[in-house]
């Protein structure tokens, strides 16, 4: 029996951080260099301050994400790690599995709803 996707093993860890809507993405925000917390979270678009404070943590707290303070000024910013970056063709690879099958998901999911309301 092949036992990959226990609760302790590693595969079941990297699909924890990728289960997170927030963490992929803010980790494909961060793949051009280094952004503070207000131009990522404009370039993110509809992530309030306080999720996306929480993502850069939880982020950082992997080794995916660095918090660099800039100077005396409370101003901050955040990169990607060598570790984060390892994560990068992965989710471009996410990406596009859904732009090619997206539809069909979204087509199934009509269906079953629609089974729904006949029930």
């Amino acid at each position: 029996m092949n036992d990959v996707f226990l609760a302790d093993c590693r595969a079941r860890l990297a699909f924890d951080l990728m289960a997170n809507t927030w963490n992929p993405v803010v980790l494909w925000a961060l793949r051009e260099g280094p952004l503070r917390p207000a131009e990522l979270r404009r370039r993110l678009g509809g992530i309030s301050t306080k999720v996306l404070t929480e993502t850069v943590r939880r982020l950082e707290s992997n080794g995916l994400v660095h918090r660099r303070d800039c100077g005396r000024t409370a101003k901050v910013e955040y990169s990607l790690t060598d570790l984060g970056t390892t994560l990068l063709a992965p989710i471009e690879a996410f990406g596009e599995w859904a732009f090619r099958y997206g539809d069909e998901v979204m087509a199934a999911q009509d269906e079953a709803a629609r089974f729904r309301d006949l029930a």
